[in-house]
């Protein structure tokens, strides 16, 4: 059969069943990639497991706009490089990275000595993920921002701190919105076997911003994936060479201490 629709993505509503399931099923067998939703997730994965092609499948009331939203922003999110758009690249860029960079020009005449500033980056920015290439490209670049400004602002008594949050239960975070299993998945994928709140991250900012924090700069404070686990250390992801300085220096003082 011909592949006349390779490289192509098609999105369907009610994908788990009748017409939009076949449809599904013909759509693969001729090259595209799908994008399926439907509000009964069993039915959703079986037509998933049947298409031939990359497969995205999403629980779905497409009587919700929050939800709707939701499945259009993860089918573009999921999108292989060669098929991403520049103007995908450039919605992404400019909201999560360029938006960062013009908010932090615009206020830095005005800090003063003491000031801090605290960056909320992802965990997608300390690890990759396929089908996400431009997204982790942010998030990445969000994190080496923060370590280059924190270096560049220490001399002036300005810290810069950033967060990477893992899994968090929010309105627009997709595997929330997907529901059931999606949501246990993530779950237990956390370390602690539970999702984070924003709550929770917001009081690590709020840490961050505090004055019992007034010596940290370049922390990248991280909810760790279980798979993850072993980068633990990576908690005080501070300037590598800053670190080993202080390693050095601890090491210095044990030797020489006085018996």
């Amino acid at each position: 059969m011909s592949k006349s629709f390779q490289d192509k993505i098609v999105l369907i509503t009610g994908g788990g069943s009748g017409i939009g399931r076949a449809t599904a099923l013909k759509m693969a067998s001729m090259g595209a990639s799908i994008s399926l939703c439907d509000i009964n997730v069993p039915n959703l994965e079986a037509v998933a497991s049947q298409c031939c092609t990359p497969t995205h499948a999403q629980q779905v009331d497409v009587g919700c706009t929050a939800e709707v939203q939701s499945f259009v922003d993860t089918t573009l999110a999921s999108i292989p490089l060669e098929e991403t758009t520049d103007a995908y690249w450039d919605k992404l860029v400019n909201t999560n990275l360029k938006g960062c960079f013009l908010v932090t020009r615009a206020v830095l005449p005005h800090l003063q000595r003491g000031a801090a500033i605290v960056n909320v980056s992802s965990i997608s920015g300390m690890r990759g993920s396929a089908m996400q290439s431009v997204y982790c490209t942010t998030k990445f670049g969000l994190i080496g921002m923060t370590k280059s400004l924190a270096l560049e602002l220490g001399p002036r008594g300005i810290r810069v701190n950033c967060v990477a949050p893992g899994y968090i239960d929010t309105p627009s975070n997709a595997g929330i919105v997907k529901g059931g299993e999606f949501v246990e998945r993530m779950r237990m994928g956390n370390a602690l076997e539970r999702l984070g709140t924003p709550d929770e991250v917001a009081d690590v900012v709020a840490v961050l911003f505090g004055e019992e924090s007034r010596i940290l700069s370049t922390l990248s404070p991280v909810t760790y994936p279980k798979s993850h686990h072993s980068q633990v250390l990576r908690l005080i992801e501070g300037g590598s060479s800053s670190f080993q300085r202080q390693m050095r220096a601890i090491t210095c003082d044990r030797r020489h201490r006085p018996a």
